[in-house]
């Protein structure tokens, strides 16, 4: 796997650098992000080739050829070539008019000395010519009383690498705090774009995530006035609608959270209480976070049952739509869902399946996440129900996500990853899951079909994520497996033991 060495720092500062001139990183959805990554890490990609390219010419003058200009047509071609010259230097403008004459366009051109003694100089060239024509250019140069020899330079495709993945839950302290998502400083259309205040209130409540470091107590956001009222709004809205539309575990869950959390409508939950209960539940816990990361980053979180979670609140202004994921999201949607065992189960082995795969797959589990943990939907005795956060934390879509406005659709991976989605209006396409168990299966049996060249199991005594790829690790995991089957049978013998 890859580290966090100069490549993968390097690729981070490309992947910035793009983001702002491309106006990515800003997407509203976790998917919108995990499309834009792959494409950044294309760019970067073809960045590393260029640059490989000439490595074995100038690598130590830190030559980066240009790209293409736009205004070759489709059918011309982009090569390198190595010359070497006769008479040195002093033939550079004839050597030139060699390959101009053919109609050959030189886009860059560089000259060193020899590294053998008989010749002087040599040229790294970056031509363009047509596709027809590609096959005569070395040839014609080659019988140039001025040009020794030509060397065709192959482009060489870099390395392919395992993505860096954290492996300690520590390791999180790494994942990168990007430009947050439909940032109101940059949106026009946010609620907050022309209230300064609040943009202020933003950035004070952002601070916080960039400066936690894993094993700190989540320091507590003193939540004004206006805040609570906006969070009072939601909270009595969707308790009306609960009952009838919400799955039972987070009917359940929620009602704890008011009996053990201090869930209630006077005031925001703070998040170090609220993880501390997620701990004593299914071992899930709250982390801070600006309000995005990477795709990637995020759902790799999933796998340590670590949960990055907001602590700045929607604009009071529209209280019932917020075009970003706030605490009031995090708190009434993922908070109950992620006290359920079942469904921790569910969200830790998807994060867990994560780990180390291609963008495309990124992208694939992102969809996945999109329609289920946000925006999921179960039966119940015989009727609909939601369970997605997305749905359980506002208003509008958990009202239309049971109505006949929506297609609803039976849940299975490999066609759910790959379905369009919308994040500009209420949901029109939802999927339906038979149970949890039963996602949980057909879930396990996809990403089986996923290729990586690791796999990967969790160990809860140390919160690392250790890689199966000797055998040494499997004893490992076999030994624990064994302990547990060896529990199980004396207490299934103790239970047939006759009275």
């Amino acid at each position: 796997m890859e580290v966090l060495n100069g490549t993968a720092k390097k690729r981070l500062a490309f992947q910035k650098t793009f983001s702002q001139e491309h106006g990515g990183w800003r997407r509203k959805t976790l998917i919108g992000d995990a499309k834009f990554e792959t494409v950044a890490n294309k760019e970067f990609q073809k960045q590393e080739r260029r640059l490989s390219k000439a490595d074995s010419f100038c690598a130590e003058e830190g030559f980066a050829p240009g790209l293409l200009p736009d205004a070759f047509p489709d059918d011309y071609l982009a090569f390198n070539v190595l010359v070497t010259l006769r008479e040195g230097l002093v033939s550079l403008a004839k050597v030139i008019r060699v390959f101009e004459n053919g109609k050959i366009f030189i886009t860059h051109i560089e000259s060193r000395k020899s590294r053998s003694e008989k010749e002087q100089h040599q040229l790294f060239m970056q031509l363009v010519c047509p596709h027809n024509a590609y096959e005569n250019v070395c040839c014609a140069a080659r019988q140039s009383p001025l040009i020794r020899d030509v060397t065709l330079l192959e482009e060489k495709e870099p390395e392919k690498k395992d993505h860096w993945i954290p492996l300690h839950i520590s390791d999180l302290d790494r994942c990168t705090h990007l430009i947050t998502k439909f940032e109101p400083d940059l949106d026009y259309d946010h609620p907050g774009f022309a209230d300064k205040n609040y943009r202020l209130r933003r950035k004070e409540i952002a601070d916080i995530a960039f400066d936690y470091k894993h094993g700190q107590k989540i320091p507590t956001v003193e939540y004004t006035d206006e805040e609570n009222a906006t969070w009072q709004h939601v909270y009595v809205r969707l308790k009306e609608l609960f009952p009838t539309h919400a799955c039972k575990e987070h009917i359940q869950v929620f009602a704890t959270l008011e009996e053990e959390c201090g869930f209630c409508e006077q005031r925001i939950p703070q998040l170090e209480d609220v993880s501390n209960f997620l701990k004593r539940k299914t071992g899930f816990q709250l982390r801070p976070v600006a309000g995005l990361l990477t795709a990637r980053d995020f759902l790799a979180s999933l796998a340590f049952r670590t949960f990055q979670c907001t602590q700045y609140v929607r604009h009071g202004g529209k209280p019932d739509h917020s075009p970003e994921p706030d605490c009031i999201h995090e708190l009434l949607g993922h908070v109950p869902m992620l006290a359920d065992p079942k469904f921790a189960q569910f969200a830790q082995e998807l994060g867990l399946a994560t780990l180390g795969v291609s963008d495309e797959d990124i992208e694939k589990f992102a969809t996945l996440f999109w329609f289920t943990v946000e925006f999921g939907l179960c039966k119940e005795n015989g009727q609909l129900k939601a369970y997605g956060a997305g749905s359980l934390s506002s208003y509008g879509e958990l009202a239309n996500s049971l109505s006949e406005n929506v297609t609803v659709k039976p849940f299975d991976p490999p066609t759910t990853a790959v379905q369009e989605y919308k994040d500009d209006d209420l949901q029109p396409i939802l999927f339906v899951v038979e149970s949890f168990d039963d996602m949980m299966v057909k879930m396990r049996q996809y990403v089986a079909s996923i290729e990586r060249s690791f796999d990967v199991t969790y160990d809860p005594y140390t919160q690392s994520v250790k890689i199966l790829d000797h055998n040494a690790a499997l004893e490992g995991v076999a030994h624990g497996l064994q302990n547990d089957v060896d529990t199980l049978i004396h207490v299934m013998n103790r239970f047939n033991k006759p009275v």
